[in-house]
């Protein structure tokens, strides 16, 4: 059994930060991915390919309608949704390359697979063949960041109703899109289907949105958002969402109780994050949950 001094579990922006200093303060250090590429949610599936879509997103629109005003003839306006999306996916490459790079340079041990702890000194590791491995280290870090969370009794397909991760993978621009959540990862999915023509509506049960930061800054947003054609219906509380096939329906109430239903391409799920300790074991260990 292989013995390390720190072994990180999961390699998102606090996992491998957090590998690298290991290893350059003269640790032993592996690191542990239970997916293909290093970055986690954030350079994978999360802040990454989104802002690379909110900047492309950002210039379509520009070009649509403030070139002409300040003299830039250009022609005919068009979306390559395709294309827009390909170079996304370059930029994540790019940054996942990055940070393989980053592990070589420092010596960073790389094993992928699903940790769970035997117990506080050693894990079990199952790869994707479903070989296991087991290693012990003297301190082990917990990275494994959150997933999307969703809303009781209502069930995430990833066909009609989907989280950021499959929105950020569409293969054709949806024409019609209702948000659940008006959040941060709500906000930013409706700017980039927003400015690229696809019809947004989002449903927020809090009077204003991003409602765990500054009411004036919720307001502000909201009213930018409405000037550039997003519908938000605030205080509203979604019950039931249904796959209807080729589209997606969302049953919900004001806060009247007043029963509405809207129906879109795609209803995508943005109430927030859980964090990911499923499966990791800490049953097995001193950690307390609370």
């Amino acid at each position: 059994m292989e013995h390390f001094d720190i072994t990180v579990i999961g390699s998102g922006p606090g996992g491998y930060v957090a590998a690298i200093r290991s290893a350059q303060l003269g640790y032993k250090t592996a690191i542990i991915e239970k997916y293909d590429t290093l970055g986690g949610t954030c350079t994978n599936v999360g802040c990454i390919p989104s802002k690379a879509l909110l900047d492309s997103t950002h210039h379509f629109s520009d070009a649509l309608h403030k070139f002409k005003v300040q003299g830039i003839e250009v022609g005919e306006i068009q979306l390559n949704f395709k294309q827009m999306y390909d170079r996304k996916a370059d930029v994540v490459l790019k940054n996942t390359q990055g940070l393989e790079f980053l592990m070589k340079k420092n010596n960073i041990t790389k094993l992928h697979g699903t940790a769970s702890f035997v117990n506080n000194n050693e894990v079990k590791i199952l790869d994707a063949s479903g070989t296991e491995t087991q290693i012990s280290s003297d301190k082990f870090i917990i990275a494994t960041g959150s997933k999307p969370s969703s809303i009781p009794g209502i069930e995430i397909d990833k066909k009609r109703i989907i989280t950021s991760t499959e929105a950020l993978a569409l293969t054709e621009q949806p024409k019609e899109i209702i948000i659940i959540g008006g959040g941060v990862i709500g906000v930013e999915m409706a700017s980039i289907f927003n400015r690229i023509g696809t019809k947004v509506t989002i449903l927020e049960y809090a009077d204003y949105l991003i409602a765990t930061m500054d009411h004036e800054l919720g307001k502000t947003l909201q009213k930018i958002l409405k000037k550039e054609g997003v519908d938000i219906q605030l205080q509203q509380s979604v019950y039931k969402v249904e796959n209807q096939g080729d589209s997606a329906k969302v049953w919900f109430k004001d806060k009247n109780g007043t029963e509405q239903t809207l129906q879109a391409d795609y209803v995508l799920m943005a109430v927030g994050r859980r964090p990911f300790t499923q499966g990791l074991g800490l049953e097995n260990t001193s950690v307390k949950l609370t």
